[in-house]
């Protein structure tokens, strides 16, 4: 995979680390359709490079001196923008700062594997050239500046406002089961922006990324969210109102007892956690009432789930290529013929109202 012209993908690898510079550069370079064209040591000569040498992609380290990752990822995409894959510690503050720099305008990450002098980074040789091939190919768009780093704003017209009074529905209340992957946080977290307090739903999050960085996530996603979010725990039963983000380091299944099962076993079909799991369990428990929504992602893990979600009866939503940073797994979706809605990212949050007020004759309620 050259770029357009054929070419080997041009890649800017930003360290502060002399060895670690030196190890990502024989990396990308042992890859015959990638290339090193220069090397930056902080976020300032970064920030420089990016310009002059205007590279495909570049990989951003985040602690370093002078301008760190953060600060050289905003000023980036604010200015001349690159897709740009961050390389940073998994420790809670290097999940914390990646998931920043992803809200930022990041594409993906990986992580480093461990620490000191024992970094073994040819442990994530594959993931690292796949995913430079995959960020060179994304149409980045400048960013507006972030400087105190928030998150999205609500989208107008979000119904957070808004309250619910819930008619019974066998017992049973309906079921929301969201993946992604790449792009996925910052998607995930602008849908999770526009639920209304007392949604009369649970929401399950199959995100492709790994525990330390799930654990984060969750704790960012509850200082924006109008519902309390927590990591989904094993045998607790989903509550309306309430969202669980799947564990990165476990696959996700509902019991039909409608309990939620962890399984920490192998990768299934190349993902753990699998959205196709997910899916498919919380399809045969809720039926009718379980909506599948399809995001930003490579791949086509939540296809096949998509199509249990529809033949069960639910509802699947999938989100536009136009807002999707990687059409990949919506588009799968789509062409497995298992989606209801086709819709941009800040039409999402209203569509499940709207499903969800269908569903159980819910009236709505202005909150005094």
């Amino acid at each position: 995979m050259a770029n357009a012209s054929g070419k080997k993908i041009r890649v800017l690898v930003v360290d502060d680390s002399p060895f670690m510079c030196k190890v990502l550069e024989q990396i990308i370079n042992s890859d015959p359709q990638l290339e090193v064209v220069g090397q930056g040591r902080d976020g300032r000569d970064g920030v420089a490079l990016a310009e002059s040498l205007r590279p495909d992609v570049i990989t951003m380290d985040i602690n370093m001196p002078h301008v760190d990752g953060l600060q050289a990822t905003e000023l980036i995409m604010s200015q001349h923008p690159r897709p740009i894959v961050i390389v940073s510690s998994e420790s809670r503050d290097g999940a914390a700062s990646t998931l920043k720099a992803l809200d930022l305008g990041a594409i993906d990450f990986v992580p480093k594997p461990s620490s000191g002098i024992d970094l073994d980074m040819t442990t994530v040789r594959d993931e690292l050239t796949r995913k430079l091939k995959v960020a060179a190919k994304v149409r980045v768009v400048r960013t507006a500046t972030r400087s105190k780093l928030a998150m999205p704003a609500m989208p107008a017209g979000s119904g957070a406002s808004r309250s619910f009074t819930a008619a019974p529905h066998g017992g049973k209340f309906p079921l929301i089961v969201v993946a992604a992957s790449t792009g996925g946080p910052a998607a995930v977290t602008r849908v999770v922006s526009g639920l209304p307090k007392e949604f009369p739903a649970a929401a399950i999050l199959v995100l492709h990324m790994p525990a330390t960085f799930t654990k984060q996530f969750t704790v960012q996603l509850a200082e924006i969210s109008a519902l309390p979010v927590k990591e989904a725990e094993a045998n607790e039963t989903p509550q309306p109102g309430v969202i669980y983000v799947c564990p990165g380091s476990h696959h996700l299944r509902l019991s039909m007892a409608g309990k939620i099962s962890l399984d920490s076993g192998p990768r299934i079909d190349g993902y753990r956690p699998c959205a196709d799991v997910a899916f498919e369990t919380i399809a045969a428990y809720a039926r009718p009432l379980a909506i599948g929504v399809v995001m930003t992602g490579m791949g086509s893990d939540a296809a096949k789930g998509a199509k249990a979600v529809k033949a069960a009866g639910g509802y699947v939503i999938a989100q536009d290529e136009a807002t999707s940073m990687i059409f990949g797994m919506p588009s799968e979706a789509i062409q497995a013929g298992a989606v209801d809605e086709v819709l941009a990212l800040d039409n999402i949050a209203a569509a499940l109202e709207k499903r969800i007020l269908k569903l159980g004759r819910l009236a709505p309620v202005v909150v005094r």
